[in-house]
């Protein structure tokens, strides 16, 4: 990657070491969480959507340190269950905790604080600049000591997902694959712990794929917890630590992508045949649906 490495890019997000000296303002803010820890958990969730039930039973545990993706099907439940975990969308039933307590126990500027959300589309309905857009994500920490970083962090998420260059343009007037990225650089400036990712490389070319996916890593190696939600197999098999393959609103196998991607259980999930090998480099698995094999039409008149 051109620039600096990104895990210089990204310091450690909060807790910073001095907060409890300062007043808190009735906000409750991150205390230091150990690598490894279970930071967002849910326990036998139930999530109903106009009366149809779109998870059930759902067991998950989110980690800092850790890239895990939610792969599977459209329909699958997987944006939903993003949701829930940011709790944004209320549990049926089972629970949900976020930094040890029970989401509703947070207020909603607790939460913001904890983690920090990209919907699988951005849009705005007011003109503001992209370096606006991006401070945005800084509003979280308003009064806190925390503030004095909202410049640094800015800066340094827009120079991560490489949007620093059209600064001053409106929003509005960029590329879906240009407002994904301005998308990604406001959750980034908000250094929250957890970070609850919705398809963001849907709308990007190659280079950016890999450059999103790069930043997830960078923020796991830097302590937070990364969940992301993925339709590239191959993405998730190359940069996520775990793996949770949903269907019909169930886990049907979580672990390691290494250990979860197999054909037998891909080609039902998925309703395709497919085929798993391991990159001849890597070891990493690299999934393929089988095809058949198509000839060349050469009887067709070129006239």
């Amino acid at each position: 990657m051109i620039g600096r490495p990104l895990h210089r890019l990204f310091p450690p997000s909060p807790p910073f070491p001095l907060l409890p000296q300062f007043p808190r303002r009735g906000r409750r803010l991150p205390d230091p969480v150990a690598p490894g820890a279970a930071y967002a958990v849910t326990e036998a969730l139930e999530v109903r959507l106009g009366g149809r039930t779109v998870l059930r039973g759902v067991d998950l545990t989110a980690r800092t340190g850790e890239v895990l993706a939610l792969v599977g099907p459209n329909g699958a439940g997987k944006s939903t269950l993003l949701a829930a975990l940011a709790a944004d969308l209320p549990a049926t039933a089972g629970t949900v905790r976020v930094d040890g307590l029970p989401a509703g126990d947070w207020s909603a500027a607790e939460l913001a604080l904890r983690r920090a959300m990209l919907p699988q589309s951005a849009t705005l309905s007011f003109p503001f600049a992209v370096a606006e857009v991006v401070r945005m994500g800084r509003a979280p920490w308003a009064g806190t000591p925390a503030a004095d970083a909202d410049d640094s962090a800015v800066t340094e998420a827009m120079a991560a997902t490489e949007v620093a260059g059209f600064a001053g343009r409106p929003f509005a007037t960029l590329s879906g694959g240009e407002r994904a990225r301005v998308a990604l650089a406001r959750v980034l400036a908000q250094r929250a712990p957890l970070l609850l990712l919705d398809e963001p490389t849907a709308a990007l070319d190659l280079r950016h794929q890999e450059l999103v996916l790069g930043i997830c890593r960078a923020r796991a190696s830097a302590g937070d917890a990364v969940v992301v939600v993925l339709h590239d197999l191959g993405l998730a098999a190359a940069y996520a630590d775990r793996v949770a393959v949903l269907h019909d609103g169930l886990i049907a196998a979580q672990g390691p992508p290494g250990s979860v991607f197999t054909a037998e259980l891909l080609s039902r999930v998925y309703r395709q045949p497919v085929e798993v090998i391991g990159h001849p480099r890597t070891g990493i698995p690299l999934v393929l649906p089988r095809r058949a094999t198509w000839q060349p039409l050469t009887h067709l008149s070129t006239e």
